[in-house]
């Protein structure tokens, strides 16, 4: 069953929610900067037992909070943002119940088994992430790192997600064209995740409404998972609310 994850995204320092295709070394558009810190977040997933969501950290300047939010609620919440093999297990040390990798996993634009197989190797297959967020191009989706500047060549499709499912525990996918737009998610890209991820999967970016849960489970036969950024209220939202996020999980568990 489709289920709601929460997110923190860092920037700057600040939990912030900004237009994902924005993201340079520059700066960002940013749709929403919070008064809380990180922390608070964390336990205010703790409380209503929201699990599965995760941390990312946008460049320069998130460890303090980043560290803040995972000893807030130790193995609740998965960790991103410059994760490489060096300092992999000092976040799961730090209280991340995962840590997520992307462009670590790239050398010179092409994916490297070899940095894959060293991340394993701190990790484990269960406690990784593989971060596929996408860009929309000519020939479907491909991978975009460097804060999804950098297209790949790597195509995401059903012979890379059935490939990389053997070497995680899960797949986070941002659609980094819509994200952070509230326009509707990217109905295509959750079909094709929801026919060919064997593993357990989350899709970000688009979600306006209630209504995207619902189309979401539909559209992935209730294989993907929906993060909301932007439209949920706790992020200054309009579209949905953090209460009608928990009544959706509570209804739809297992």
């Amino acid at each position: 069953m489709t289920q709601f994850r929460p997110c923190i995204d860092l920037h700057q320092g600040q939990v912030k929610q900004i237009v994902g295709g924005s993201l340079t070394d520059q700066g960002a558009s940013t749709n929403f900067v919070s008064s809380y810190d990180a922390a608070y977040y964390s336990k205010l997933y703790q409380k209503h037992q929201l699990t599965g969501g995760h941390v990312i950290a946008l460049g320069a300047g998130n460890q303090e909070q980043a560290l803040s939010a995972l000893s807030a609620w130790p193995n609740g919440l998965q960790f991103g943002g410059g994760v490489n093999n060096e300092n992999a297990a000092s976040y799961l040390e730090a209280g991340a119940s995962h840590v997520i990798v992307t462009s670590y996993l790239f050398e010179n634009g092409e994916f490297s088994w070899e940095r894959l197989e060293k991340i394993k190797q701190e990790t484990g297959i269960e406690r990784l992430v593989l971060d596929l967020s996408c860009r929309k191009t000519a020939a479907g989706w491909h991978i975009a790192t460097d804060r999804w500047q950098t297209v790949t060549s790597l195509a995401v499709n059903n012979e890379t997600l059935q490939a990389l499912s053997q070497h995680c525990a899960e797949f986070l996918i941002h659609a980094a064209d819509v994200e952070g737009l509230q326009a509707g998610i990217d109905e295509d890209l959750v079909r094709l995740l929801g026919q060919s991820c064997p593993i357990p999967v989350t899709y970000a970016g688009g979600a306006r409404a209630l209504a995207d849960l619902a189309l979401v489970h539909e559209l992935s036969n209730g294989k993907v998972d929906l993060t909301i950024g932007s439209a949920l209220d706790i992020f200054g939202g309009k579209g949905i609310t953090l209460a009608d996020c928990i009544q959706w999980n509570q209804q739809h568990l297992d």
